[in-house]
């Protein structure tokens, strides 16, 4: 299914791995995030507990419920209370479980953070780089980083060579429920259907 192949949650996770800077502005906030992820898939702890562990990675840096917004478009205005309540659920459940099953699987990777550009007080960008190896070129990645509270930062989005992961998960998304008629339930079965499997 092209939702959970081209997810973004696990493109997020998969490229989260190694540099060793303490998280003081967002730069050295996705370099400590990245470490933090290496160091828990460079364990000799089982599969299942290294998942349980990313979860909470997962569930602390990235604004999961501003992504899932994001995600729905322009359906999240069409939603009654209890719609948005369960869907929160939904995308948290089906984000967690993506990024986890897949990243478990990696163990070598590293990423260069280049720089980073204040946008404004809300919003930086941090660049930086996959580095390449005999099995995959080296890689772009623009990361954005949800700042208003700088105790806290966020991610929001990847951009990857170019290509923004949360505008691609949106249109998947997008063409499941038009795919559907407009039915903002196909998409809630779609998720309900991978995260309880």
């Amino acid at each position: 299914m092209k939702l959970l192949k081209r997810s973004l949650f696990s493109a997020i996770f998969f490229i989260l791995i190694t540099t060793n800077v303490s998280a003081s502005n967002p730069s050295e906030f996705i370099s400590d995030l990245s470490l933090k992820t290496s160091e828990i898939l460079s364990s000799k702890i089982t599969d299942d507990e290294k998942i349980v562990k990313l979860k909470k990675i997962g569930e602390s840096s990235v604004d999961i419920n501003g992504v899932g917004l994001y995600t729905l478009g322009k359906y999240r205005k069409t939603l009654t209370e209890n719609q948005k309540a369960e869907y929160k659920k939904l995308f948290k459940d089906y984000f967690l479980k993506s990024f986890s099953g897949r990243l478990v699987s990696y163990k070598d990777a590293k990423i260069i953070v280049i720089n980073e550009e204040v946008k404004n007080e809300k919003y930086t960008i941090v660049y930086s780089k996959l580095l390449g190896n005999s099995d995959r070129p080296e890689v772009k990645i623009d990361w954005r980083v949800y700042t208003k509270n700088p105790e806290n930062p966020l991610i929001r989005d990847l951009v990857i060579e170019g290509l923004s992961l949360a505008r691609t998960q949106k249109e998947e998304f997008h063409s499941i429920i038009e795919n559907n008629g407009g039915n903002v339930q196909a998409l809630f079965d779609t998720l309900s259907v991978f995260a309880n499997n």
